[in-house]
């Protein structure tokens, strides 16, 4: 049963929105998702969705509360992402990341890739932001998860945000990339077939996103198929999947650079023009490999090629201090280990990355090698929840959905544990409630 949050608590509430929601997160323990509204929202496109299905193999993909982020703090990522897009935007930035990325990152197509993950911790000093990732999951999902909340008490319920269908921005997104890409044989024809496309798709943890997604394109007239890459053919004119021809590109793999053998046809197609592919190689090389946070945090650098001060003082106090590790300077990594966390150069999903501290010698003779990247550890703010009645802090990080510089969606994933993950009991995506600078109701300043 949902619980109310205690009048002292009430009573307690700070008029900073920063000291609110830690308090809140600290003491509002309340279930706030409505289960059958949940199943009814993932439900949504097609009453036959096997959607017990997919919680009951998946129990932790949705934790049962949200988190409260302060209003500053989303203000303040907001701005560290229109910082790094005008970074990335200058001539010399690409020069400098492109020098080292994949050679099929040189080939520039006029799509600018869909649902970058701007991912957060709240420290001390407030967001920091620890990585970029380009075809960042879980926007859909989040989207329905945000729907099927339900305030505990009148405090929270001032704080609820109005039912956004960002289903229909989600749309707009993939229009436009057609819209900017589409091969000239297209003319003004509108986007009609997408292929969704990743490894094994099935197996994937977040499938239900996927299906989700055929949903979405085929109820706005959109024909959509999930596929593995192998089910991809190319004729040197056109790409095609099991015969059919396709549009776009849905791109949910994480070969990034397209370089493994399944996967030629598509990088064939993509090279030729001949398909819209979003995100594509460039956006992962402009923006995810992990070596690009060593350019955004270099100072004189940034002011050489024309960063202002303000994104420069930004970027200064958003990014923490990363480093290449090197077979050179790996020892001395290894004796200041507890200060960084490791992270390969093209990771994602906090595969292969290590908390410095948890490091053994046999796993960092293989950091020190190369590939990797150490950034200053930035310990994550917590979220406190009731877990079969007994008290847990939770971990939590903040993705920010991007696109094109546009904040569509704040979401958080709870976790415990080295990384974030989906096998923690009572964790998972969690939705984000924003905390204003002045409850309405309360009359606290």
């Amino acid at each position: 049963m949902n619980a109310q949050l205690p009048p002292a608590l009430i009573d307690l509430l700070p008029a900073d929105c920063r000291a609110t929601a830690e308090l809140l997160n600290r003491g509002c323990a309340c279930i706030s998702v409505d289960h059958e509204s949940l199943r009814r929202e993932l439900a949504a496109g097609d009453r036959g969705a096997p959607v017990d299905e997919w919680l009951a193999s998946r129990p932790h993909l949705f934790a049962d509360s949200m988190v409260f982020v302060s209003e500053v703090h989303l203000e303040r990522m907001a701005r560290t992402i229109a910082a790094v897009e005008r970074t990335v935007a200058l001539p010399a930035y690409q020069r400098r990341v492109l020098a080292y990325a994949p050679a099929v990152a040189q080939h520039s197509p006029a799509a600018t890739g869909v649902f970058l993950g701007y991912d957060f911790h709240l420290g001390p000093q407030g967001p920091q932001l620890i990585e970029i990732n380009s075809n960042a999951g879980g926007a859909l999902l989040n989207s329905r998860l945000l729907r099927a909340q339900r305030a505990c008490c009148a405090p929270v319920a001032q704080m609820m945000p109005p039912s956004v269908p960002l289903e229909r921005c989600f749309l707009d997104m993939f229009r436009n990339e057609w819209r900017l890409a589409r091969p000239a044989a297209a003319g003004d024809r509108p986007l009609a077939r997408v292929a969704i496309v990743d490894e094994a798709p099935a197996e994937q943890y977040l499938a239900p996103e996927f299906e989700l997604f055929r949903q979405l394109f085929a109820a706005n007239g959109i024909e959509a198929l999930v596929a593995d890459a192998a089910e991809l053919s190319y004729d040197g004119e056109r790409l095609r999947c099991r015969g059919e021809v396709v549009d776009l590109v849905y791109n949910r793999l994480t070969d990034f650079a397209l370089a493994e053998p399944g996967n030629d046809r598509l990088l064939q197609a993509y090279l030729a023009d001949a398909v819209v592919l979003t995100p594509h190689p460039r956006t992962h090389a402009l923006y995810a490999d992990k070596r690009n946070l060593l350019a955004l945090g270099d100072q004189e650098w940034l002011q050489a090629i024309g960063v202002g001060d303000s994104d420069r003082e930004l970027l200064a106090s958003s990014v923490p201090r990363t480093e290449e590790v090197t077979p050179r300077n790996a020892e001395a990594f290894w004796l200041s280990r507890r200060q960084w966390f490791f992270k390969p150069v093209a990771g994602f999903g906090s595969k292969a990355a290590y908390r410095g501290d948890k490091l053994t010698r046999r796993v960092f003779a293989e950091v020190a090698r190369g590939g990797y990247v150490a950034q200053a550890v930035v310990s994550p703010s917590e979220r406190r929840l009731l877990i079969d009645g007994v008290e847990q802090d939770f971990k939590l990080d903040l993705r920010n959905y991007v696109y094109r510089g546009a904040v569509q969606l704040v979401s958080a994933r709870l976790y415990r544990g080295q990384t974030t993950n989906f096998r923690t009991p009572g964790g998972g995506f969690a939705a984000v409630l924003a905390v204003p600078g002045q409850r309405g109701g309360a009359n606290h300043r």
